[in-house]
């Protein structure tokens, strides 16, 4: 489904994204996996080493516009192009408002918010001449509903949604979509180390009955990065179980 296409994966080195990575790989992408740290970069490919030649492993401050575009364009100098920008990267909190403190509020922003900008930035440009391409975002379910604590996890998704709808709106005649896949509970590390019995008690108010799986996710960032939804934009697609909160 995306043959001879370039992705860029950011938060690629565990979890969904390292789920999304994987997926574009089975489907004929060229992916480039973006970390915090060399070390966990190094690890995804690892993991991914029979893909060796397809993919790459980069570690940019994410919130450097000069850095993120030196490295995108390093990608397009590797591969020959740059098709999509997965911005997956991003921090949660369960912090109360009375305790947050102003470096927590910065750092979760940068991260959800100002990386997506910046990365979305860099990657429009390269596609813009290339003739289009594909941004898709991760949100969550908590950008709709919001959560109990942590309150700034939320905003930061938010605001996601509203940059998604936006930037689909802006970059189309450009030739460029923009989506978001907002996941609810999901089998990431987190929902690993909860104690089975808790698992069990949140899986029992989901509809279809079951957390979801990293794949799940990333099916839905496979059709949405396809050319089956080249006419769908500006949408923020919940994969959640029909979870209600």
């Amino acid at each position: 489904m995306l043959k001879n296409k370039t992705a860029v994966v950011t938060g690629g080195t565990r979890g969904i994204g390292l789920a999304i990575a994987r997926k574009y790989l089975e489907n004929g992408a060229n992916v480039v996996v973006a970390g915090s740290r060399q070390e966990t970069v190094d690890q995804a490919l690892e993991k991914l080493q029979e893909y060796e030649g397809h993919i790459m492993g980069i570690c940019p401050n994410l919130c450097d516009p000069q850095e993120v575009a030196a490295v995108f364009a390093s990608v397009r100098e590797r591969f020959g192009s740059l098709d999509i920008l997965v911005n997956n990267a991003g921090i949660s909190s369960r912090t109360s408002i009375y305790e947050y403190t102003m470096e927590e509020f910065t750092r979760i922003v940068d991260i959800n918010l100002k990386a997506v900008c910046v990365c979305s930035q860099a990657a429009a440009r390269i596609m813009k001449e290339q003739g289009g391409g594909v941004i898709l975002n991760t949100s969550s379910m908590v950008g709709e509903y919001g959560q109990a604590s942590g309150c700034i996890y939320p905003t930061t998704k938010f605001a996601v949604n509203g940059l998604t709808r936006s930037l689909a709106r802006e970059l189309a005649r450009d030739g460029i979509r923009v989506n978001a896949v907002a996941p609810g509970v999901t089998n990431t590390d987190m929902v690993s180390a909860l104690p089975k019995e808790m698992v069990e008690r949140i899986a029992a108010g989901i509809p279809l009955g079951r957390v979801g799986e990293p794949m799940d996710v990333a099916n839905a960032f496979l059709y949405l990065a396809s050319d089956m939804a080249d006419y769908v934009t500006g949408v923020v697609l919940r994969v959640d179980g029909a979870t209600m909160v």
